[in-house]
């Protein structure tokens, strides 16, 4: 223990793990005279940090994510890239939190120089804690006082070349949950749909995933391309389509994909008939519309090249007035899949990026994917979008063949759709199997 009886400003009570031998023999009395008071107060408050949600100016590699340091587990650790200051990482409480205590448990990669953080919105920080001289090992700050929803370790001075990595950052004290959040709704979301099947046939997939779909009863649904199968004339649309999934189609909000392409009537007639306005409320065949405090845009990456369709984007992002964006469309940027990743959408996200956006869902390869948040480039970052990869409606499935960086997860060969809840200020999701068993649940994330 290292005490500190006349702490300077900002600078409360603190312990920091390295100590020698020498010194715990000659203050053993005296050190637990101070430890037991300070130990009895700090008991008084729980643990409010493990297992909320996390963001951090950057991460090392996917494997190294804010989440770690909050994950309750001394194995796992959060890691920031190397060589750059300053870096942080921040946790959600869940609500107003009085905070008392807060512990930093280092890796050998540790900050010299920090400060503890706290806000209430995100965005204006108070200063709770500050450390200049630090060594690393556990640095144990106590009798804090401060308010707030958001904490955060900013780093400004690395202590050795490599970056900064917390196994463990705990906070302690009480929170106001408040009321719960409201505009809360459930959507669903799939692509890669209707195969020329029927229910008839038991390898059927898409009549599986279409009462799943209406079982769990969304606010409304979102498809993700290539619809139907092989090369959605209207005649397989009312055939196929129409007999499962076109049982909730007045709920439904639909994007084309690259099949809905394939039409000998013309490009994307077959879809066009079929859905109507449904498809086309704006009268083209990319839309956007508002849920909540959510504003959604559904596109259409069979023309990402046609100038009309990036000025639209443009121009709607600059009209919205919602906190939090999900955009959707076929064609992934990012994909361990069959196809990979297409660039084609790369513009695209960059506009998304810039409009801080906040999730993406795609279909095209056959799979189930889910990404960390990563920016145009694939760089894993924490103001960065998190894609879905929702290809398994019910066509043939296709194999992981190459891992993406930022890849979290990956099902392939189990057909099933994206559970997706939202509220005013974050979401998470999870991947239904067709037993109605979620095969994976997202963290929760907090909107941009």
């Amino acid at each position: 223990m290292r005490p500190n009886t006349s702490p300077p400003p900002l600078t409360p009570t603190r312990r920091h793990g390295t100590l020698t031998v020498v010194i715990a023999v000659l203050a053993l009395v005296g050190a637990l005279l101070l430890a037991l008071p300070e130990q009895a107060g700090a008991a008084a408050d729980p643990l409010i940090s493990r297992g909320k949600p996390a963001t951090a100016s950057s991460v090392e590699t996917s494997a190294l994510g804010p989440q770690n340091a909050f994950d309750g587990d001394p194995a796992t650790r959060w890691a920031s890239a190397e060589g750059a200051d300053p870096q942080w990482v921040r946790v959600d409480l869940g609500g107003a939190a009085n905070v008392t205590r807060v512990a930093l448990r280092w890796e050998a990669a540790y900050a010299k120089a920090y400060r503890i953080e706290i806000s209430a919105d995100g965005a204006s920080w108070t200063p709770l804690a500050q450390e200049t001289a630090g060594n690393g090992g556990t640095d144990d700050w106590t009798a804090l006082s401060g308010k707030g929803r958001y904490l955060r370790v900013y780093g400004t001075a690395r202590g050795t070349s490599y970056g900064y990595s917390l196994h463990e950052v705990e906070v302690y004290g009480t929170v106001d949950s408040g009321p719960p959040p409201t505009g809360a709704f459930t959507v669903v979301a799939a692509g890669d749909i209707a195969a020329q099947c029927t229910a008839s046939d038991s390898g059927c997939a898409h009549p599986k995933t279409a009462a799943l779909a209406q079982t769990i009863n969304p606010k409304f649904y979102l498809t993700m391309g290539d619809n139907q199968y092989d090369d959605a004339r209207i005649g397989d649309y009312r055939a196929y389509y129409d007999k499962t999934w076109g049982a909730f189609k007045n709920k439904t909000h639909p994007v084309p994909g690259n099949h809905e392409t394939y039409d000998p009537a013309g490009s994307l007639a077959g879809y066009k008939t079929y859905f109507g306005s449904i498809a086309y409320p704006q009268g083209k065949s990319y839309y956007s519309f508002d849920e909540g405090n959510w504003h959604f845009i559904a596109l259409d990456s069979n023309s990402f090249d046609q100038s009309a369709q990036i000025d639209w984007l443009k121009a709607d992002l600059a009209r919205n007035s919602k906190a939090c964006i999900a955009a959707y469309w076929h064609h992934p940027l990012y994909s361990s899949g069959g196809h990979g990743n297409d660039p084609v959408s790369k513009p695209v996200w960059k506009i998304l990026y810039a409009a801080k956006a906040d999730l993406v869902l795609n279909g095209h390869d056959h799979h189930y994917e889910r990404f960390a948040p990563q920016d145009p480039n694939g760089k894993a970052t924490a103001d960065g979008i998190t894609e879905i990869v929702g290809g398994m409606g019910g066509a043939e499935p296709y194999p992981i063949e190459n891992v993406q960086r930022n890849s979290q997860k990956r099902i392939s060969g189990q057909y099933g759709v994206l559970k997706l809840d939202f509220t005013d200020t974050g979401y998470s999701w999870s991947y239904v199997g067709t037993d109605g068993k979620a095969k994976d649940t997202s963290p929760k994330y907090t909107c941009h």
